[in-house]
């Protein structure tokens, strides 16, 4: 049996690797890890990507470094199980520990951190003059950036709103830009420090005059960015005064790493986001559509009678107002039937009526259920006999004489069966 042809095999599109200014090995611990664990990391603006392997085209983790505060060197530590080289960034609400294999590495990881967050090239570092060059190209590549960009600390609100936010987030920083209230174009630069128990609030106004901003102080200081505007008021408060960064370093898209079973590579595999969903439920796809529930009104059978009171429940029957029932055969008359009223007494010296004929007598149904303290009242009330109203006196005198009779009739037949 020739087995099904299995369609081919193909590649998987490869996304091209990012560039950095500076990029190679480096081992990572943070404050919530036990060991150092290896990436291979790269240095793109204020922040360090770090990846599983040199290949890949999407980070695991990144490090926003405009919190630095400082960078110091570890002492080495002299062991052979040990014998890396080791260096600690400082951040505002964090220390990360680094480690690499040797000390011309950590010159260059350093040199690097340092010219991109303070935009100027450290003098105080053992490197080749090549490697001054690569800090100059990756000085200039990060001028030109941050002219083209807008400081995360820049926010589209008012004077109050400003305010608000460095009084409510104060672990946040302290230094906020955002757009000027003459609506001339510039930018005004509210902080907010704290002297002696009480905070006080400052604003400054930021003109934009063609590519550059001038900063409206004593001093006028021209600048050709809005992070250089940033630069300048931290550089000259030493680092005092720190830019307000919201915490939303936040993904948005779920992602995880997938082994290529070709090559080896790792791949970066991101969902995607799902489509908003209008108002309403909406149906599933691939199947049928579902209707909302409908309530159900149960319907009462026209067969079917309702239950009479328990006797044991506290009813009230109004029986002593109402005229009592008529029972022929035994038989209860239904509710529904008319009821006749017995006419008043009339006097003794009144005429008799004229005999009326009896009425026929229809079968009635006779009810279900009726049992309890209803039915032994009318047990009670069985004994006596219920007649029509009209004619009430006639009819029974009538069936008194015939029941005399009959009994005389069976009376005489005694005697003539014992003759």
């Amino acid at each position: 049996m020739a087995s099904a042809l299995s369609p081919p095999r193909v590649p998987k599109p490869k996304g091209a690797l990012p560039s950095h200014y500076y990029e190679n090995f480096l081992e990572k611990k943070g404050p919530c890890d036990r060991d150092y664990k290896k990436f291979w990391a790269g240095l793109k603006g204020c922040t360090l990507y770090f990846y599983n392997s040199n290949r890949d085209s999407q980070h695991v983790e990144k490090l926003d470094l405009t919190a630095l505060v400082k960078l110091t060197d570890d002492p080495p530590w002299g062991s052979s199980q040990d014998p890396g080289i080791h260096f600690s960034l400082v951040l505002r609400n964090q220390e990360i520990k680094f480690k690499v294999e040797s000390l011309e590495s950590r010159e260059m990881w350093k040199g690097f951190i340092l010219t991109v967050v303070e935009l100027r090239i450290p003098s105080n570092l053992t490197l080749l003059p090549g490697h001054l060059y690569m800090m100059a190209e990756a000085l200039a590549k990060e001028e030109a950036r941050r002219a083209l960009e807008v400081p995360s600390c820049f926010l589209k609100v008012s004077r109050l709103e400003a305010q608000l936010l460095l009084e409510r987030y104060p672990e946040c920083g302290n230094l906020l830009l955002r757009p000027s209230g003459d609506g001339t174009g510039g930018v005004s630069v509210t902080t907010r420090q704290t002297l002696n128990g009480s905070s006080v609030v400052r604003h400054y106004k930021v003109k934009h005059e063609g590519p550059t901003y001038v900063i409206d102080v004593e001093e006028p200081f021209s600048c050709d960015s809005l992070d250089a505007v940033v630069n300048y008021f931290v550089t000259r408060t030493k680092k005092s005064l720190v830019p307000f960064l919201p915490d939303e370093d936040y993904e948005k898209v779920l992602g995880y790493m997938e082994a290529d079973n070709e090559n080896g590579e790792s791949v970066w595999v991101a969902r995607e986001a799902p489509a908003p969903r209008g108002p309403g439920p909406a149906p599933p796809s691939g199947g049928p559509r579902q209707l909302p529930p409908v309530p159900v009104t149960p319907v009462s059978s026209p067969n079917k009678l309702t239950p009479l009171p328990n006797e044991d429940e506290n009813y009230v029957i109004p029986i002593a107002h109402t005229p009592a029932a008529t029972y022929v055969n035994g038989d209860v008359p239904s509710p529904s039937w008319p009821v006749i009223r017995k006419p008043k007494k009339v006097a003794k010296a009144q005429a008799k009526p004229p005999k009326l004929p009896k009425p026929p007598v229809a079968p009635k149904p006779e009810p279900q259920g009726l049992n309890g303290g209803l039915a032994k009242k009318l047990a009670g009330n069985s004994a006596q006999a219920f007649f029509p109203t009209t004619g009430l006196a006639d009819l029974t005198a009538e069936l008194e004489e015939k029941l005399r009779r009959r009994r005389a009739l069976e009376h005489s037949a005694g005697h003539a069966g014992d003759l």
